[in-house]
């Protein structure tokens, strides 16, 4: 039998207990897949106190009002908690601190936002020695775990509790270095990502540490949340900076695929959804179109060609690409619902654009009970990023047949297939150079095909076959835990 891995997750999010993204579906969904594959697996989040909702679920209260060192001589209070996943016994431990984690509506944005996890990473290492719990591996998820790497080469380097104990950091977004824009730091007041850390009270140099770059100098392993991503950051281009160290450190990163939990995103259970249906009786979907047009208000008929945004509005989500053809595209008789927050000028802009068009475009602030909804309503999901790590929403969508026209970069480029209308194959509609004009042909195509209703048919039902769970990427990343762990003793065996 396979040796059993003991993996700790470190997270700033996790559903369903806190979500602002992408991040927080990954940790909602991969410890419980590992847990499956038969592992010892926790999960360590902050407690957001007004935020953090636990459905019912017993907390147990661990430890209180412990006094954490965080740096030399300067102390702060947690308390530890601890419930499981819903329907699953996963572990997850809160960290509580009512400074830190007790005063927002938002779970990021503060100004102090280094402070607070400069003291998560502490916490959520000094828990693990609370429980006397040794995983194998660290799993240190995006910037907001970045520090963790660097504490175990140096601040607890002596202690014999963390020898054996490697650490994997996954980049989710280079982007999020740090709890702010990093590009907004002078470069001479930057982080080498080397030196010691400021004491914690400092709090001017503090909010200056590069959680991301630090993690990549001294994490045992490194990986991105897609193949193409990985290679995209060791370049100018999207490296943000970084991509010279992690060049430098090319042979410990790795790509791994994002997946996506079928049990949760199922449009033959999905509660949310009007009518339930499948690759085997693909004719309901209709019916959630006819009830999205008329939830929204849009002229019913099913002939026309329904597509959606679901994602943030940010300059990211390719919004420079799709203004400049929403004219194009709305007399090209069609419907878009745009459902997302974000970028307030992209918004106002959206408002006078549904003024003119009322029974053709929608925008609407995101509502997760509607999401799912709108996927099994509309034909077609238009993602132009300008980059995309790895991207759930394009695997969700075709979850329930509502196919992609995307930008071919980062994990689009991995998860969506060009579609080829002479062998009729590929999964969506994809473009490589990124201009509104590029996308616009990509979606033009795509409504070709739509008007051929037994191709278009088909090509549904291979979207709502898709293999995109999280069995594949679950069990590569046991395989780079098992290597993570070989790096760490090689390091040793060199250190």
């Amino acid at each position: 039998m396979a040796k059993k891995l003991h993996i700790a997750h470190i997270a700033s999010e996790i559903e369903p207990f806190s979500k602002s993204g992408g991040l927080g579906n990954v940790i909602g969904a991969l410890p419980r897949a590992h847990k499956d594959l038969g592992h010892d697996v926790i999960v360590i989040t902050p407690f957001y106190e007004g935020i953090t909702n636990t459905y019912d679920q017993s907390l147990e209260t661990i430890e209180e009002h412990v006094q954490i060192e965080v740096s030399d001589g300067i102390f702060h209070e947690v308390t530890y908690l601890k419930t499981y996943l819903p329907n699953h016994d996963v572990p997850v431990y809160f960290i509580k601190n009512k400074q830190f984690f007790g005063q927002k509506e938002r779970l990021y944005g503060a100004k102090n936002e280094n402070q607070r996890f400069f003291f998560f990473n502490i916490a959520a290492l000094e828990l693990l020695k609370k429980i006397n719990w040794q995983p194998d591996v660290l799993h240190c998820h995006d910037w907001h775990a970045g520090l963790i790497p660097y504490f175990l080469k140096n601040r607890y380097k002596k202690d014999p509790f963390w020898k054996r104990i490697s650490t994997l950091f996954t980049i989710h977004n280079l982007a999020f270095q740090l709890g702010h824009d990093w590009w907004t730091i002078p470069e001479e007041k930057r982080d080498d990502g080397r030196s010691s850390l400021p004491s914690f009270d400092d709090i001017d140099r503090v909010e200056k540490i590069n959680f991301a770059k630090r993690a990549i100098l001294h994490a045992d392993a490194i990986n991105a949340v897609s193949e193409t991503y990985r290679e995209e950051i060791m370049a100018a281009d999207f490296g943000q900076e970084l991509h010279r160290i992690l060049k430098n450190r090319e042979k410990i990163v790795f790509g791994i695929v994002n997946g996506i939990n079928y049990d949760d995103y199922n449009p033959l259970t999905d509660p949310g959804l009007h009518t339930h249906y499948s690759d085997k009786s693909v004719s309901r979907k209709k019916d959630n179109k006819t009830y999205i047009q008329k939830y929204y208000r849009l002229e019913k008929n099913t002939d026309i060609p329904l597509m959606c945004m679901t994602s943030r509005i940010t300059e990211q989500k390719g919004f420079k690409l799709f203004l400049p053809i929403v004219h194009t595209l709305l007399n090209l008789d069609v419907q878009i619902i745009v459902m997302g927050d974000g970028d307030k000028g992209v918004q106002t802009t959206l408002l006078e654009i549904q003024k003119e068009f009322p029974k053709r475009f929608v925008i609407t602030p995101f509502d997760r009970n509607m999401e799912t909804s709108l996927y099994a309503g509309s034909d077609f999901f238009l993602l132009p990023s300008r980059y995309e790590p790895c991207g759930l929403n394009q695997m969700i969508a075709l979850r329930y047949g509502c196919i992609p026209v995307v930008h071919h970069i980062g994990g689009l480029a991995d998860t969506i297939v060009d579609f080829d209308s002479n062998t009729e194959t590929g999964n969506g509609f994809t473009f490589k150079r990124y201009d509104s004009a590029h996308f616009l042909v990509a979606i033009i195509r795509a409504i070709e095909v739509y008007k051929n209703k037994e191709v278009w048919k088909e090509l549904v039902i291979h979207g709502l076959q898709e293999a995109n769970s999280w069995i594949i990427p679950a069990q590569k990343y046991i395989n780079l835990y098992k290597k993570t762990v070989q790096l760490k003793k090689k390091y040793h065996e060199v250190g």
